[in-house]
């Protein structure tokens, strides 16, 4: 998979999927202390396993110590404060955990080629572990290849009024529940292949897709592959 990360979009390629319903996913989903995906931390890691019948199966959900401090306003919008990761351990002690429950599913994530996935590479590059081996699809990038003309940034709240979802069930921002929310988006989008008589997620050409705009969030442009 290869990521062209421009200013306020990126270009996407290479990937293949065959087969979609025989495949095993998981959900993933990480909280961090930041935007920044250059010199913030992972505070909260988690994965859902998803079954073949699309409902959600077992979780993964630790916090991870981070060597930063939270911001008063990320601990307002996660919930997890700086004095709950005291005693949590640290990314090396949890990491191991999450790679034997992902095994060797395919990751799904809401916008994690544009955070989750640089921001959990430079930890395992920091701490000298490798990087998961798994294929990765982002929903949105997912929702695009079949929604061409969709304009915009196609938000977890665009997603949510899209499909109509009453989301109040799910803790957003809390990476178990956002898990858990993208797995239900993620059923949503596989009905939609099903009734398409799409079998394989291929993208051969680039796709573009705009990335999520947070105020002082800036990311130098940068190509990236991904398993």
């Amino acid at each position: 998979m290869n990521i062209q990360m421009k200013e306020d979009h990126y270009l996407i390629r290479d990937i293949c999927i065959p087969d979609l319903r025989s495949q095993l996913f998981c959900m993933f989903d990480l909280e961090g202390t930041g935007i920044h995906t250059a010199d913030d931390y992972v505070t909260q890691l988690a994965a859902v396993r998803v079954n073949q019948d699309g409902a959600a199966g077992d979780s993964f959900n630790s916090l991870v110590y981070t060597p930063k401090p939270i911001p008063a306003f990320v601990e307002q919008l996660t919930g997890i404060r700086n004095e709950d990761l005291y005693e949590a351990p640290a990314f090396g002690a949890v990491y191991p955990h999450f790679l034997d429950f992902i095994q060797n599913r395919i990751l799904v994530t809401q916008a994690g080629y544009e955070y989750d996935l640089p921001l959990l590479r430079r930890q395992c590059e920091e701490n000298k572990v490798p990087f998961p081996g798994n294929k990765v699809l982002d929903i949105k990038v997912m929702f695009k290849a079949i929604h061409p003309d969709f304009r915009g940034i196609i938000s977890t709240d665009r997603l949510i009024g899209y499909y109509g979802i009453d989301a109040s069930a799910y803790k957003r921002h809390d990476a178990v529940g956002d898990c858990h929310l993208i797995a239900c988006l993620f059923n949503l989008i596989m009905s939609e292949y099903k009734q398409m008589n799409v079998h394989t997620f291929q993208l051969k050409k680039p796709l573009t897709i705009e990335r999520f705009l947070i105020e002082g969030m800036h990311t130098e442009p940068y190509e990236a592959e991904y398993p």
